[in-house]
C-alpha cells in the first residue's frame, strides 16, 4: 500500500476551477460515449476515487454493489469526504464536490500524493448524468447525507443523519443513470465490472475489493485481493500461455517522487503482451513509462547475450522486438502530476518518467540476468530465435509490400479491383471459396466493390512465426490489395479501401474464417481495426416466401416474428452459404449499401480482446476446452 500522506483533508483542500453548465448537453467530452461503455466508465470513476484513497494510503477496502434496478453503490473506508462548508461556494463541501466541475482533492491542495480520478471531474460528471444521487459520509462520528436528483440537482443539502463509531469513516455513493442520457443501455453488465475491478486490485497490491450484484437470487459476490500486486497479475494473464522460465521478474524503484513497478515472464508462444498503467490508469497507447522499458529490456539482453558470447557481431545484434516475443509485462507507475497525451489519457507523456524506468528497469534487470545465468540463458535463446526468425521473415515480407501505382499489375490476380481509386468509397469484400465468390463479383457494383475471394482457411498466426505467415498466399495476397503494409509498418494513408468487409457463410465453417480472419487483422493490422476500416457483413439466415411476398431474417427472432406475422404455409428456405444465393439476392441481402447490415469490428478492451485471441486461437488447449464447456448452452441452432 501506498505510504500516507501527512496532510489534513477540510475544505480549503478542495479547489473549485469551473462550473458543470455543459456536461448533460455534452456529456461525450467527459466519458466519451453514452453507450454502455459509457454507462460503466460512470462506476469507474466513482470507484476511482475510492482507490485514490487507497494510494494516498487511507483506505484497504472498495465495496461495490449493483443493486435491482441497476442501481450502483460504491463504498470506502477512506477518510470520509469532508463535510464542512466550503469557503468558496458557501454549500458543504460535500455539495462542492458533486455540483461544481473541477472541485477536488487534486489540484494542488495536498489531499492527494497521486491520483488516477478525472482530476476532481469525475463525482460531478456521474452526478450530472444519473437520475438520482445519494452520499453518505462517515466522518468525525457522525453519518452525514445528501441526495441529488434529475442531472445534480440538490433535493436534500448535506445532512447529519445519525451517529456511528468515531473510528468509522469512509463514503458510500449510490446512483441511477440517467435513462434519457443511456438511451442504450443502463443495464450494468457483471462481467465487464468484475475485470476492472479484478484489474484494480492486481495494481493496488493489498487493496480488498469486493462485487456484489444484488440482481440475481441469491446475489452473487466476489472478492480480489492480491498482496503479490503485479506480480500475480502476470501470472493470471500468463494461464492461457506455458512460462518457459520458473521466475516472474519483478523490479521497484522510486526518484523524485515517482515510483515504478515492473513484473515480466516469458512464455513460448510468439506475441508479446505489455500492458503499462499510471495511477492506476490504462495507458493504453503507452508513453515515456513504455518507451523507458522497452528501452531497457533492449539493452540490457543485447549486453548480456554478448557478454556470454551469444551474440558475436553486430549483424547478430537483437531488435526490440526480438527481445519482446513471448514477453507478458505490467509496467505501473505512480506520478504526483501526471500528464497525458490526449482527453481519454492513453498516453503518458511525461518526459521524466522514460529515464526513471528506463533506469530502474536497467539496473534490476542486469543483476537479475547475473544472479541467475539459467533463466538469463532461456531468455537469450528465446531473442535469439526470433531474431533468425525475423531475418528469414524479412524476404517473404518483402514480397507483400506494394509496388508503386504504375505496376499495378502486382495486385493479386484472383483480386476482382473495383474501377475507382477513391479509397474512401471502395470497399474490398473477403469471401470465402470460389462459389461464394462467383456471386459476389456478379452481384457487386464494379465502380467501388471489390472481391478476393480466399481459398480454404487462412493460416492461424498465432500459432506461426513471421515467415511462415509471409509464405502463405491467402495472407499475401490480402496484404498486398489492402496496400498499406503490415505490423508496425502499417500506413492508413495508403489504405486502397476504406471498408474492409469480411463476408462469410453463417456456418460453423463460416465463423471459424472469420474469426481466423480478425486473428490476423488484430495481430498484423490492429491499426485498420483502430481507424475504423474492418466489417463484418450480416448475411440473412433465411428466405421466407407467401405468394409473391418475399422476407428475409438474419436472426432467429426476427425468423419468429415473419412467421407470426404471415401465419402459416411459408416456403422457407434456410442459407446455409453465400453460394446458395444467387447473384441478385445476395446484393439485396448484403452487400447493397441501402440494405445491407455492416457491423464495425472495435477493440473495447485491448487487455481482454488479447486474451481472448489467445485463448481460442493459441496453443494452449485446456482453457479452449472449459470455454467451450461454460458457453455452449449460449449457441443456438448449431449446424455441424
Amino acid at each position: 500500500m501506498t505510504e500516507k500522506v501527512e496532510h489534513s483533508y477540510n475544505a480549503e483542500d478542495i479547489q473549485v476551477l469551473e462550473g458543470l453548465e455543459a456536461v448533460r448537453k455534452r456529456p461525450g467530452m467527459y466519458i466519451a460515449t453514452t453507450s454502455e461503455k459509457g454507462l460503466h466508465h460512470l462506476v469507474q470513476e466513482i470507484v476511482d476515487n475510492a482507490i485514490d484513497e487507497a494510494l494516498a494510503g487511507f483506505a484497504n477496502e472498495v465495496r461495490v454493489t449493483i443493486l435491482p434496478g441497476d442501481i450502483v453503490s460504491v463504498e470506502d473506508n477512506g477518510r470520509g469526504m469532508p463535510t464542512e462548508i466550503h469557503e468558496k461556494t458557501g454549500i458543504s463541501t460535500v455539495e462542492t464536490i458533486f455540483t461544481v466541475l473541477h472541485a477536488g482533492g487534486k489540484f494542488g491542495g495536498g489531499a492527494y500524493k497521486v491520483s488516477g480520478g478525472l482530476h476532481g471531474v469525475g463525482a460531478s460528471v456521474v452526478n450530472a448524468l444519473s437520475e438520482f444521487l445519494e452520499v453518505y459520509v462517515y466522518r468525525d462520528g457522525g453519518i452525514h447525507y445528501i441526495r441529488f436528483e434529475n442531472g445534480g440537482n440538490t433535493v436534500k443539502p448535506l445532512t447529519r443523519i445519525g451517529e456511528c463509531d468515531i473510528s468509522k469513516s469512509g463514503s458510500k455513493i449510490i446512483f441511477k443513470p440517467d435513462p434519457t442520457i443511456f438511451t442504450e443501455t443502463t443495464v450494468f453488465n457483471f462481467d465487464t465490472l468484475r475485470d476492472r475491478l479484478r484489474q484494480m486490485a492486481f495494481l493496488e497490491k493489498g487493496i480488498k475489493i469486493i462485487l456484489r450484484d444484488e440482481r440475481l437470487q441469491p446475489p452473487t459476490e466476489i472478492t480480489f485481493h492480491f498482496e503479490g500486486g503485479i506480480k500475480e497479475y502476470v501470472a493470471y494473464l500468463n494461464k492461457n500461455r506455458t512460462p518457459i522460465q520458473k521466475d516472474i521478474i519483478y523490479m521497484e524503484g522510486a526518484e523524485e517522487g515517482i515510483s515504478a513497478e515492473i513484473a515480466m515472464q516469458y512464455n513460448n508462444g510468439y506475441q508479446s503482451a505489455i500492458y503499462s498503467f499510471c495511477n492506476s490508469i490504462n495507458t493504453q497507447e503507452g508513453g515515456t513509462h513504455e518507451e523507458g522499458f522497452r528501452n531497457a529490456l533492449t539493452r540490457v539482453i543485447n549486453n548480456y547475450a554478448k557478454n556470454v558470447g551469444a551474440i558475436k557481431n553486430e549483424e547478430e545484434t537483437l531488435l526490440g522486438e526480438d527481445v519482446r516475443e513471448g514477453l507478458t509485462a505490467i509496467i505501473s507507475v505512480k506520478h504526483p502530476d501526471p500528464q497525458y497525451e490526449g482527453q481519454t489519457k492513453t498516453k503518458l507523456g511525461n518526459s521524466e518518467v522514460r529515464k526513471i524506468v528506463s533506469q530502474i528497469m536497467g539496473e534490476r534487470l542486469e543483476r537479475y540476468l547475473m544472479e541467475n545465468p539459467d533463466e538469463a540463458k532461456i531468455i537469450v535463446e528465446k531473442a535469439v530465435v526470433a531474431a533468425k526468425a525475423r531475418l528469414a521473415a524479412k524476404k517473404a515480407r518483402e514480397l507483400t509490400r506494394r509496388k508503386n501505382a504504375l505496376e499495378i499489375s502486382s495486385l493479386p490476380g484472383k483480386l476482382a479491383d473495383c474501377s475507382s481509386t477513391d479509397a474512401s468509397i471502395s470497399e474490398i469484400y473477403l469471401v470465402e471459396g470460389d462459389s461464394a465468390g462467383g456471386s459476389a463479383k456478379q452481384a457487386r457494383d464494379s465502380k467501388y466493390q471489390a472481391i478476393l475471394p480466399l481459398r480454404g482457411k487462412i493460416l492461424n498466426v498465432e500459432k506461426a512465426r513471421q515467415h511462415k505467415i509471409f509464405d502463405n498466399n491467402e495472407i499475401r495476397s490480402m496484404i498486398t490489395a489492402f496496400g498499406c503494409g503490415i505490423l508496425d509498418d502499417v500506413d492508413t494513408s495508403k489504405l486502397r479501401y476504406h471498408k474492409i468487409i469480411i463476408m462469410t457463410d453463417a456456418d460453423v465453417d463460416g465463423a471459424h474464417i472469420r474469426t481466423l480472419l480478425l486473428t490476423f487483422f488484430y495481430r498484423f493490422l490492429k491499426q485498420a481495426i483502430d481507424g475504423g476500416f474492418i466489417y463484418i457483413a450480416q448475411a440473412p439466415l433465411y428466405k421466407v416466401t407467401k405468394g409473391r411476398e418475399i422476407r428475409y431474417a438474419y436472426r432467429e427472432e426476427e425468423m419468429d416474428g415473419i412467421k407470426a406475422e404471415l401465419g402459416d404455409r411459408l416456403n422457407i428456405q434456410r442459407y446455409k452459404g453465400l453460394g446458395e444465393m444467387d447473384p441478385e439476392q445476395l446484393w439485396e441481402t448484403t452487400m447493397n449499401p441501402e440494405n445491407r447490415t455492416l457491423v464495425k469490428v472495435e477493440i473495447e478492451d485491448a487487455m481482454e480482446a488479447n486474451e481472448i485471441f489467445e485463448m481460442l486461437m493459441g496453443e494452449e488447449v485446456e482453457p479452449r476446452k472449459n470455454y467451450i464447456i461454460e458457453n455452449a448452452k449460449f449457441v443456438v441452432n448449431l449446424d455441424i
